[in-house]
Formats: C-alpha cells, structure tokens, sequence
C-alpha cells in the first residue's frame, strides 16, 4: 500500500487519545486557507504566510448529494497534505496523481470532525492543528512535528462501514483438491491451506470464491479491496490488508502498474462483491529478483485471496 496511508494510520492511537472538538473564528489565519478546483482535480491551496492558530477550521467547498459519512465509516478519498509550520508551508503528499486512498473517518480527531455528517460528492478542507493531530509528539516518520498544523484537501467519492469490507456475494466455491482451500467466517481474514505435495501452477489461476453481484471491474477503475498474501512453498501469510484493519485502493491497469501483474490481470472482469482466489507464478508476481522484505524468493509462487469490496471510475 502507499506509504503514506500506512504512516497515517499508524499512529491512528496517538492521534484518538487527543480527541476534541473545535471552531475557528472567521478572522483567524486557519480559517484564511483556501482551495480552488473541480472534484476529482488536484486542487490549488493557498496558506497565508502566518502563523497558525489552535482552532480547528473546516470548510465544505463543494457540496456532495451522496450518502452522509458517519464517524466509524471507512471512506475513499483523493486528498491533498500540507504540513504548516510557523510562516511556511510545504505539500505532504496528493493522491491525484495515481490512486484515491481508504482511510478511516476516525484517523484523527480533526479528520473525524472534519467529514463525520458530510456527504459524498463533497469536497472539504480540513485545516487541524497539532491537538487535533497527532499531538505534542508529531509523527517523526512524516516529517511532522508537535508544533505543525495540518491542511487536508478531501474528495468524498466512497463509504464503507464494518459490515461492508468482505465479500458480500454467493459462495460458489471454496477451492481445495489441487488448489489451495479458503475457509472465513463473514467478515473475517480467510485462511488459506496449501495443498501438500502438490506442485503449483505455472500459469495465472483466477477462480471465483464467492460471487459478488456488483458492477464489472474494469481498467483504469479505483478498486478497493481486503487481501491475505500467503506464499506457496512456505504455506506462510506474508501481508494481509486485515492485519492493518485498513482496505486497500489502486489503479487496476495502471501505467506503470500499482500492483503485481497478476493482480491486473486476474481481477479484470469480476464483479464487485466477489472473493477471488489468485494464484500467481514468479512471472506475474516479482520476478526472478523475488521480495526479500518479505521472504519471497525468485521462483516463489503467490496465492492472494482478494475480496473486491468497490470499484469507481478514476478519472
């Protein structure tokens, strides 16, 4: 996943325990940023050359008609960061420019005030000072210190409450016999049993697990899943987005490519919805070079349990 969402949600603890409420006077310097720009489109943010105040300002700068985000929702988002400190102000990170990212409403005390009670379509502009954020402390793996205000720009495009990040569909199949089997209670990590003895396959296996009723996935879409990673030689899980309680969104069909090949290739044409069982040869996965962070080797095949929980069009 990217970087940054990880290094947002990881000090997601930190930030709760500071939670508050706050408003920001029309005079005051946080409520002077501004922000320009269609939804959908980077926008062009503008920060006084001040410094900023304690309050939180919020502002929505387009008005969405979709579905009211509520404060334990996951939602998906194009969003832009500015870290303000003192008269100066530097861009963080912006998801515009490859794949709108899943984050929790609850992510921090000034993004739950921010878009809890806002609807999707809509854009807002969070500007969150430190108490709101992550404190006194910062984020050092940001580059954010306990005295940096933050300056969020967020595109409203999707919700996901906890009952909706699995699968939802029919299940069809649970694999087994020469292939691995796949066996979840609802809304839980699937486990994953490699078939002893059993050589893998040396071409792309997509099989359905669960069949979703939702829209086609289609190239170029914004796809939002739940996975689990497990590597064939060792039987052994190697990543897992329900280990990070976070879904995970990218461009399906992407130039350059967001993901392994095997991921484009295999989740073209199913349906939202749908649990699919991926089984990757080195060729479609990390070539001969392999993952050594993660303990893969060059002729390693994968296995990915991918339920799709969204998919929308990128832009």
């Amino acid at each position: 996943m990217r970087r940054i969402v990880a290094l947002l949600v990881i000090s997601l603890i930190a930030g709760l325990a500071l939670a508050g409420c706050g408003s920001s006077a029309s005079s005051s310097p946080n409520a002077s940023v501004t922000a320009t720009g269609s939804f959908g489109a980077s926008p062009s943010v503008t920060i006084p050359k001040q410094q900023a105040t304690s309050t939180l300002a919020v502002k929505t700068l387009i008005q969405g008609n979709g579905a009211t985000i509520q404060k334990s929702d996951l939602f998906l988002s194009n969003f832009t960061i500015y870290v303000w400190s003192g008269t100066t102000n530097k861009l963080l990170d912006s998801t515009y420019s490859s794949s709108p990212q899943v984050l929790p409403a609850s992510l921090l005390p000034g993004i739950q005030n921010a878009v809890t009670g806002k609807k999707l379509g809509s854009r807002v502009l969070a500007v969150i000072p430190p108490k709101q954020g992550y404190g006194p402390s910062g984020n050092s793996q940001l580059g954010v210190t306990g005295g940096d205000t933050l300056v969020f720009v967020m595109d409203l495009i999707q919700k996901y409450s906890s009952g909706t990040v699995s699968a939802s569909g029919a299940t069809v199949s649970s694999g087994g016999g020469s292939l691995p089997s796949v066996s979840a209670a609802q809304g839980t990590a699937p486990k994953v049993t490699i078939p002893k003895g059993v050589t893998p396959p040396t071409t792309l296996v997509a099989k359905t697990l669960i069949k979703g009723s939702g829209p086609v996935v289609t190239k170029g879409q914004a796809v939002v899943v739940q996975y689990t990673g497990v590597n064939w030689r060792t039987g052994t899980v190697f990543d897992s987005s329900w280990q990070r309680s976070l879904p995970f969104s990218f461009k399906i069909g992407a130039t350059p490519s967001q993901v392994i090949p095997g991921w484009d290739k295999g989740l073209v044409g199913q349906t939202v919805g749908s649990r699919v069982l991926l089984i990757i040869p080195p060729a479609d996965a990390y070539g001969s070079a392999g993952q050594s962070q993660a303990g893969i080797k060059g002729t390693d095949t994968l296995v990915f349990v991918v339920d799709i929980i969204g998919a929308v069009s990128s832009g």
